[in-house]
């Protein structure tokens, strides 16, 4: 990289950190403007980063190509930028993070930390494992709630966080490892639960494959019957027609899975429960559709069962 565009690019994230620790710090002193403030911030690190600045943000290689894995510039959030500094330059975020930690029980406290830190905290050495316990049931609360943001909005704003947890964490041992045995259940999940609204799918089965073990096993059972009733529960929590017609499309990819008789028969009644109008989904007339749809292809003759 040039050396004007390597000051030009610290400068610009020095900026940003000062700015974002301002922010913290006017939070952390005024109890009255707390909530507001760290919702602004939280709004502001998640914005996209203008397209004339993303050169001088993002680093560059020889070649002039952005180092960014994606490569593509026009989704690239603040979130993402300051991301990846914090791992590689972990100092430079210790003041923001001492912030958040006094800021820990506020609303959007752990919205900020997960998509500021995510990468902080599988990518750098942690002093201590109660630190390690106290973050990641911070990043999994923070992402939960911005992973329903998109949700909520049908956009996939935050789908860079995660990709990065779903591909780069949990089928990453030595990243994974890094926490706690119950932060890993509680992300893995947090990931089973939106894996089809960010279509990443193909992979199921590797996702599958490094699922830890759960105390409740020989009652629930496998990670196939685990995943299959996170996803029920998320089904069955979906209020935005176009995503939950976007999950009921998606559950082929659930044929061949081996499941528990009880596992199965849940599915079905969660499938079954947006076949008939009224109460207690009521389901659109497209919704119904592709639940019988899913139906059918899950469990064939399930139209003979009903007549």
């Amino acid at each position: 990289m040039p050396l004007a565009s390597l000051s030009a690019r610290t400068a610009s994230l020095t900026a940003l950190t000062q700015q974002i620790q301002k922010k913290l710090q006017q939070a952390l002193d005024s109890q009255s403007q707390r909530s507001s403030l760290l919702q602004e911030l939280f709004t502001d690190v998640a914005l996209e980063v203008d397209v004339r600045a993303q050169d001088i943000i993002l680093s560059m290689d020889d070649d002039g190509a952005s180092s960014r894995e994606d490569g593509i510039k026009s989704s690239l959030c603040f979130y993402d930028v300051l991301a990846d500094h914090y791992a590689k330059m972990p100092d430079s975020g210790k003041p923001i993070l001492d912030l958040i930690v006094q800021l820990w029980s506020q609303s959007f406290a752990s919205h900020i930390f997960a998509l500021l830190f995510h990468k902080w905290l599988f990518e750098v050495p942690l002093e201590n494992s109660d630190g390690a316990l106290r973050y990641a049931s911070a990043l999994v609360q923070g992402a939960t709630n911005v992973f329903w943001i998109d949700i909520q909005s049908n956009k996939r704003r935050f789908f860079s966080l995660f990709r990065y947890l779903f591909e780069d964490v949990t089928l990453v041992p030595l990243r994974i490892n890094k926490i706690p045995l119950q932060s890993r259940r509680d992300l893995y999940l947090l990931l089973s639960r939106f894996l089809f609204f960010y279509d990443i799918v193909d992979k199921l089965d590797e996702f599958l494959f490094h699922f830890p073990n759960f105390p409740n096993a020989f009652l629930v059972g496998g990670p196939a019957d685990v995943f299959v009733i996170e996803f029920t529960d998320q089904l069955q929590k979906l209020k935005v027609e176009p995503v939950l017609l976007h999950y009921l499309s998606q559950m082929k990819v659930l044929q061949g899975l081996e499941l528990r008789l009880t596992t199965s028969t849940r599915m079905k009644a969660c499938l079954y429960s947006f076949t008939s109008p009224g109460a207690p989904m009521y389901p659109t007339r497209a919704v119904r559709h592709a639940a019988w749809e899913a139906l059918d292809l899950l469990f064939p003759g399930i139209y003979l069962e009903g007549a």
